[in-house]
């Protein structure tokens, strides 16, 4: 079963309409999962037959709006999602905050999986500042596993973010703050929230863990990353925790 993980922020003017159009398509390829839609965009989870599942990525490709489309893959022995779910919501992750979408100020700077897996060998980045990774994840999911020595908040919810970081934010001054999370939506919108809030020193982890597992394996992470959906959690390998223990 070939399951998926994508976002894009992209400005959607009748998102009914397109999430109408996406929750047929994919109905009709027989897949499960969610499409969330909102005017920044759109967020999917979804799991179906391999072929089923590309072409549904292919005919959303050919809207523009969505051609650069970047997915993240791993495979389960079944299908971890009970049924296809849609919604429009207000925002495609809930931050509830102004100036936190890239739409609006454009993205936080990034950086890719391998340049960050050189800097943590190293104990620094290339201008010699140490590096603190930020975990954007509730503490349900860092419990199963994060960045080594990775700053975490106790946090439920996204939205706890700004307060539980407030009495860290001296502490972080003079390093190179990495912000992530699973897929990379919530450690976007959160450093693009930072940066408007005058932390100048924050990247984004682009691709979030899934990408960074994707690209480089396991390298300077202990553990799994939690996922929502019936997998439970996956490793290094992608591989679901659930079907370790069949």
């Amino acid at each position: 079963m070939l399951n998926i993980a994508a976002y894009h922020f992209v400005s959607i003017d009748q998102p009914a309409e397109l999430a109408q159009s996406l929750h047929e398509r994919a109905e009709a390829a027989d897949l499960r999962g969610t499409i969330l839609v909102a005017g920044e965009g759109i967020n999917l989870f979804l799991a179906g037959d391999d072929i089923a599942l590309n072409g549904f990525l292919d005919a959303l490709r050919e809207d523009a709006r969505f051609a650069d489309l970047i997915v993240k893959t791993s495979h389960s022995r079944a299908q971890p999602f009970g049924r296809l779910k849609t919604k429009v919501k207000p925002e495609i992750i809930s931050f509830r905050r102004d100036n936190a979408s890239p739409l609006s100020v454009g993205r936080a700077p990034i950086v890719d999986a391998h340049t960050l897996a050189r800097w943590l060998d190293q104990g620094f980045d290339d201008a010699g500042k140490p590096v603190v990774m930020l975990d954007t994840r509730n503490r349900e999911e860092f419990g199963y596993g994060t960045f080594t020595g990775a700053l975490t908040l106790p946090i439920d919810n996204f939205t706890d973010l700004p307060a539980a970081l407030e009495p860290h934010r001296d502490a972080l001054r003079d390093a190179t703050v990495v912000s992530f999370c699973t897929g990379g939506i919530r450690c976007e919108k959160a450093a693009v929230w930072m940066q408007g809030d005058g932390m100048h020193n924050v990247l984004q982890l682009d691709g979030g863990i899934l990408g960074y597992f994707e690209q480089v394996g396991g390298r300077h992470y202990d553990g799994r990353c939690f996922v929502f959906d019936g997998r439970i959690a996956l490793d290094p390998q992608l591989q679901p925790l659930v079907d370790e223990a069949a």
